[in-house]
């Protein structure tokens, strides 16, 4: 079963990157071989986060009862079952050395998804090709999303990978150069994506990551600064998408703005439970504003929100209460560390920034929502 697992586990990082069904598939079957069924092994496992975990899944099961719907929002909550890749990743890696190489091996995979994504931007056609492999690679080439099936999925999971790798580029971080390489590639890859709100939870995590550098943290703010800059002297694309940062007028930013507001018009209806899981699909249509263009949605833009519609008061206490426990747990851990156990302040610090950046980005987009992304985030909370 040992060697199953060893084997297992780089397929299982090749499809964070690469495929949902390889992800899964591995994720799944590292389940089966999880070392659980040895008495000697359950008395001796903790279970980190397992009471914030266990209270948003009987919230989200008890939502999916109450809805109405409660076959078709029991199934939208499927993805509950992502969390076992917490649990599961952290029984295949025994040690820092193995959480190490894992990272590692994201990092490299995560490169790989961004210089893919890099090449449908650069050699995008003007006219996407009529079928067969070049039409799936060009297909809305204008942003990079390699082979996923919208960038913002590119965006969420490059996210998180820079941030969790970040203190590995950094010199008070257990700097690694043959990290920067792949890191600066997977930065080009995120830009590519034009994704705004992923660069705004990239921004956020280097921001969250400061106070845990010992040194250096004038370079930080200073390679913000500079990248806006970059953004600012780019292509059209870029700057663009950069500058409607900050534009109310922004039509994107509008439609966003309708259905916050929607969204906080479901949620008076229904505070405690919500809809359900799959309620905003169900529902946003009798609650859309006159002004809105898009008059059918899945996902309201925001994870607070989404989950407040969803899964009410109550739901959004619980989802709460995942990041408070973690944040509880990783930061007295941080802190435990000596100055010089810098493998170990490098897991644990890029893990944080990682987190921070995801939620921040979450304000913007319901990434909470995307299997993908989420399985990486589930994955990175591991490594602490």
């Amino acid at each position: 079963m040992t060697a199953l697992r060893r084997a297992l586990v780089p397929a299982f990082v090749v499809g964070l990157g690469f495929s949902i069904t390889l992800s899964e598939t591995a994720l799944a079957l590292l389940t089966v071989v999880w070392r659980l069924r040895d008495a000697e092994y359950r008395r001796a496992a903790s279970w980190p986060l397992a009471g914030a975990v266990l209270a948003w899944s009987g919230v989200t099961l008890l939502s999916a009862a109450a809805s109405g719907h409660p076959v078709t929002s029991a199934l939208a909550a499927r993805d509950l079952l992502l969390v076992l890749a917490f649990y599961v990743t952290a029984d295949a890696l025994s040690g820092t050395r193995d959480a190490d190489r894992f990272l590692s091996g994201l990092a490299l995979v995560a490169a790989a998804a961004a210089l893919m994504g890099l090449a449908q931007v650069g050699f995008c056609p003007e006219v996407e090709p009529a079928g067969g492999l070049a039409r799936w690679f060009f297909h809305r080439c204008a942003r990079a999303r390699a082979a996923f099936s919208i960038y913002m999925t590119l965006a969420g999971v490059l996210n998180l990978v820079l941030l969790a790798t970040l203190p590995r580029v950094f010199p008070s971080g257990g700097f690694r150069r043959a990290s920067v390489p792949a890191w600066l590639i997977t930065l080009a890859g995120l830009a590519a994506t034009l994704t705004r709100g992923a660069w705004v939870g990239f921004a956020s995590g280097v921001l969250a990551f400061v106070p845990t550098a010992r040194r250096g943290r004038g370079v930080l703010i200073g390679g913000l600064l500079a990248l806006a800059l970059l953004a600012l002297a780019g292509p059209a694309p870029l700057r663009q998408r950069f500058t409607s940062m900050a534009d109310p007028h922004d039509p994107t930013l509008r439609e966003r703005e309708y259905m916050w507001l929607s969204a906080l018009a479901m949620a008076q209806e229904r505070p405690w439970l919500g809809f359900g899981p799959g309620g905003v699909k169900r529902e946003y249509p009798r609650y859309v504003r006159p002004e809105a263009v898009k008059r059918r949605t899945g996902h309201v833009h925001s994870t607070p929100l989404q989950i407040l519609v969803e899964r009410g008061l109550i739901g959004l206490a619980a989802w709460l209460g995942i990041w408070i426990a973690f944040y509880a747990r990783a930061v007295p851990l941080l802190r435990r560390l000596p100055p010089d156990a810098c493998r170990e302040r490098a897991l644990i610090a890029g893990s944080l920034a990682a987190v921070t950046g995801f939620l921040m980005a979450g304000l913007w987009e319901y990434n909470f929502g995307d299997s993908e992304v989420l399985l990486v985030l589930w994955t990175v909370m591991a490594l602490p």
